[in-house]
C-alpha cells in the first residue's frame, strides 16, 4: 500500500517586473498609489545615497568594516514600511532601510560601524533588537519575543531577517520550529541576495526554493521578487496581517542580488562573474521603481534632481554628526553589562583608569 500524506508547492509573486512595467491582472492597492509609491522611492534613493556615503567613508579611514545594503533596498524598506511601530524587529547587520524606516538615525549606523557601540543603542523603537553579526541567530531572538507577545495576548508581531547562507544555519531553522509548535507572531524572511560572501546559491543547497524551508516546519511559506517593492510590500503586509490576528507565523523569500562586496573587508571580484554583476543591475530596484513612477507621470526629472540634493544634504549632515560625536570614555566598557559588576571586572575597571590613557575630546 502506498499513499501521498502531504504535498506542498512554493508560489511566487511579481507584480513589477524588470522594466518597470506591471505584469499580471490583479495588482495590490499599492500599485496605484503613487504618493506612497514616491515616498517609498524617496526612501530609497535616500538609503542608497547613505550607503554610498558609508563607503567612501571606510574607504578614506574614517569608518570600519562596512556591509553595504546595495541591491537591497526595496527588500529591506518593504520590511519596515509593512510593520507598525509596536511591532519587534530583529535585524541582521545591514538592513539600513528598514531601520531608517523605524526612526534609526543614519549617524546610529555611522557610529556603530564605527567601533563605538553607543551605535547600539540607537533610536526608534526600543524594543527593536540591536545589530545582529552572528549568523541567524537574530531569528530566535524573534521567536523569543513573539511568544511573549502571544503569553502577553498582545496584538504585536515580531519580524526577523536571514542571508540564503543564514538559510541553513540550526539557528533559523530552530525558529521555524518554535514558530509553527507554539503558533507565533512571527515574520521571517530570507532576503535571498545570492551570495553566501564568496558562495553561490547553487553551492548552498540543492532546492529549488529557499522558502520550502518554513514549509517543512509547517508554516505557510512564498517566494518573491525581491526587487519589486510592490510584491515586497503586499507579501509583509499580509504576512503580518496574518500574524496579528493570532493565525501564526510566514516565511518569505525574497530574490535579490547583493550589487556590493559582502563587506569593505571583501572583495567580489575575486570571486563573481563581472557579467553576472552587470545583468542584476538591469534588474535593481530603484531604476525599476522609478521608470514606473516616471511612465504613470508621478515622477520627473526636476523631482529627481531635488530629490538627489536633498538626500546628500541629509547625508552629509549625518556624517557630521557621526564625525563630531565624542568618543566613549574607557570605563564605558565595564559599565552596561550588569546591574551590580563582578569584583573582577570592577578591579580591571580600576586598573583600566589608573594605567590607560584617557580619549582627548573630540570625535572620530
Amino acid at each position: 500500500m502506498s499513499a501521498t500524506i502531504a504535498n506542498f508547492k512554493i508560489d511566487y509573486f511579481q507584480f513589477l517586473d524588470e522594466q518597470g512595467q506591471l505584469v499580471g491582472d490583479q495588482h495590490p492597492q499599492l500599485a496605484q498609489d503613487y504618493d506612497r509609491l514616491t515616498e517609498l522611492y524617496r526612501q530609497m534613493v535616500l538609503v542608497r545615497t547613505f550607503d554610498k556615503k558609508a563607503v567612501a567613508l571606510q574607504r578614506t579611514g574614517k569608518l570600519g568594516t562596512y556591509a553595504s545594503c546595495l541591491g537591497h533596498e526595496a527588500a529591506h524598506l518593504a520590511i519596515g514600511a509593512a510593520m507598525q511601530p509596536e511591532d519587534c524587529f530583529a535585524p541582521m547587520y545591514r538592513e539600513y532601510a528598514a531601520q531608517l524606516y523605524r526612526g534609526v538615525k543614519m549617524s546610529d549606523i555611522l557610529n556603530y560601524w564605527g567601533g563605538d557601540e553607543r551605535g547600539n543603542d540607537f533610536s526608534g523603537p526600543q524594543h527593536d533588537f540591536a545589530w545582529c553579526v552572528p549568523i541567524a541567530t537574530q531569528c530566535l531572538h524573534a521567536a523569543g519575543a513573539a511568544l511573549a507577545y502571544k503569553l502577553r495576548k498582545e496584538a504585536r508581531v515580531a519580524v526577523s531577517v536571514v542571508g540564503d547562507g543564514g538559510s541553513s544555519k540550526g539557528d533559523f531553522l530552530e525558529a521555524i520550529n518554535a514558530a509553527s509548535a507554539y503558533s507565533l507572531p512571527l515574520v521571517l524572511v530570507i532576503v535571498n541576495n545570492q551570495w553566501a560572501i564568496s558562495v553561490p546559491r547553487n553551492k548552498q543547497n540543492s532546492a529549488k526554493t529557499l522558502a520550502q524551508k518554513g514549509i517543512a516546519g509547517g508554516l505557510p511559506s512564498i517566494q518573491v521578487d525581491g526587487n519589486d517593492i510592490v510584491a515586497c510590500h503586499w507579501a509583509m503586509a499580509k504576512a503580518i496581517e496574518r500574524a496579528r490576528a493570532g493565525q501564526g507565523a510566514s516565511v518569505i523569500e525574497m530574490i535579490t542580488y547583493r550589487l556590493s562586496d559582502h563587506t569593505t573587508a571583501d572583495d567580489a571580484r575575486r570571486y563573481r562573474p563581472q557579467d553576472e554583476v552587470d545583468a542584476a543591475w538591469e534588474r535593481e530596484p530603484i531604476k525599476r521603481l522609478r521608470t514606473y513612477l516616471t511612465a504613470n507621470d508621478a515622477w520627473s526629472e526636476e523631482q529627481e534632481s531635488e530629490l538627489e540634493a536633498s538626500c546628500a544634504e541629509q547625508v552629509n549632515t549625518a556624517v557630521e554628526e557621526y564625525l563630531n560625536t565624542g568618543m566613549p570614555t574607557i570605563e564605558s566598557m565595564f559599565d552596561y553589562m550588569f546591574a551590580e559588576l563582578p569584583h573582577d571586572l570592577a578591579a580591571q575597571r580600576e586598573r583600566a583608569l589608573w594605567e590607560l590613557p584617557q580619549q582627548p575630546e573630540g570625535g572620530h
